[in-house]
């Protein structure tokens, strides 16, 4: 997600509301009003995952019990990020074609399903289970706590939170473990038809293995909301807590700057208030367990200098050292290109201060806390911006992909692998050194 500094949480746009909260007593998120919109409702057609709010529903219709409601929304969120992961390797159903004049095809009048590296079917799919959650009244009774419960659990399981697993992998003893994040889309009040290309990525890579020079390596991702109150409840640490004793190396990615990749040398404890996926800001010191020892900055421990040197892609990679701190003794704050000076307090991470910056601060900060930072590789990687292409960049009339826009997302995602290679490889020689 892009490099976010001191901006404010005014992003609130207009809303269309979805039929169902108009007829009933159930508050929606902003997220889920959203899903109502021209462009996500064709992104679920042409990618097929239109029916999977109305399957959950059906499939909840028939409980008897919290324990089975809780079961069933269990099953299918993790059905859900399955269908994804498969799809974006190639494995799901082949997408149709209709000859039939629709919107949101960029002409032609031909419906043709979307390019299979597409994140948003994931993102839109979720957002229609949560609100069959939200909306879900069954005979037995539901209390607040429960609901919010079932909510959490299809988070997890539709996110691979609970599906990081390398056991069993068939790679043999030598085999390393990589962990990589990503996001879901954001700023969709400006352009509700973004994607976001570490959700892409994480898909993408999803139980992959490649070749190191070190021998094969497993990747195993998940995904992760753009909502500041997500982060405050722990979602990262509870995640990541349980995996990275275990891991060889762990990159968590969003998309940042345009044309260009970054590798974030330092990350800052500071939010700056930016608007979230639904519309809430929030300013202050990232809250983490422990404050009283928690550190003003982290750094990452990837191999910066290995990746920026090598030939990962076609866009060009940056070992980003920039941070913005209030200087010790001082009040205002200032840019400092080489890092943060001894004693200062944070206003900004190489990351900026959204929540890329805070999921690459909790990482870190997780990992020095199980006194892993000397031996376990990990930090952030910044994407490129994804982009549409040329004449296709009016939200209201634009097409929801073009030639370029797939091209873009695929190099991405081709890119983050090579720099994942790349990370290991060097860590590997550096741990034999």
């Amino acid at each position: 997600m892009p490099v976010v500094l001191g901006l404010s949480a005014g992003l609130v746009a207009g809303l269309v509301a979805s039929p169902a909260a108009a007829t009933s007593a159930v508050a929606f998120t902003v997220e889920e009003r959203r899903l109502d919109r021209a462009a996500p409702q064709e992104i679920l057609r042409r990618s097929g995952f239109d029916s999977v709010a109305a399957e959950l529903a059906r499939a909840l219709g028939g409980a008897r019990s919290y324990a089975q409601a809780e079961r069933i929304v269990v099953r299918e969120g993790a059905r859900l990020w399955t269908r994804a992961v498969e799809r974006a390797q190639g494995r799901g159903p082949v997408e149709y074609e209709k000859r039939e004049a629709l919107p949101w095809t960029g002409g032609g009048g031909r419906r043709v399903g979307l390019s299979r590296d597409d994140d948003r079917p994931l993102y839109w799919a979720r957002l229609g289970m949560t609100r069959e959650v939200r909306g879900w009244e069954p005979r037995f009774g539901l209390s607040d706590r429960q609901r919010a419960a079932l909510l959490g659990a299809l988070e997890r399981a539709s996110r691979g939170q609970d599906d990081i697993r390398y056991s069993g992998s068939g790679g043999g003893k030598g085999l390393k473990r990589v962990l990589v994040t990503g996001f879901d889309p954001f700023t969709l009040d400006r352009d509700v038809r973004i994607s976001n290309p570490s959700g892409a990525t994480a898909l993408a890579l999803d139980g992959t293995v490649i070749q190191t020079a070190d021998g094969p390596a497993r990747i195993e991702t998940a995904v992760f909301p753009v909502r500041w109150q997500d982060f405050t409840d722990g979602t990262v640490e509870r995640t990541l807590r349980r995996q990275l004793p275990h891991v060889d190396l762990f990159a968590t990615v969003s998309q940042g700057r345009v044309g260009r990749f970054d590798i974030e040398r330092t990350n800052g404890a500071w939010r700056g208030g930016f608007a979230d996926n639904d519309n809430v800001g929030r300013t202050g010191t990232i809250p983490v367990t422990g404050p009283a020892s928690q550190p003003q900055w982290t750094s990452t421990t990837l191999p910066y200098e290995a990746i920026v040197g090598a030939s990962t892609g076609r866009f060009p990679v940056y070992d980003n050292t920039s941070v913005t701190e209030i200087p010790a003794g001082g009040t205002a704050a200032v840019v400092r290109p080489q890092g943060p000076t001894p004693g200062s307090t944070a206003r900004a991470g190489g990351g900026g201060d959204y929540l890329s910056n805070e999921i690459a601060y909790r990482a870190t900060l997780l990992r020095d806390r199980l006194g892993l930072h000397d031996t376990l590789p990990g930090g952030h990687v910044h994407t490129p911006v994804l982009q549409f292409g040329a004449g296709n960049t009016d939200p209201a009339t634009g097409a929801v992909t073009d030639p370029e826009f797939v091209r873009n997302r695929l190099d991405i995602i081709a890119q983050v692998r090579a720099i994942v290679t790349v990370a290991l490889d060097a860590s590997a020689t550096e741990s034999a050194a």
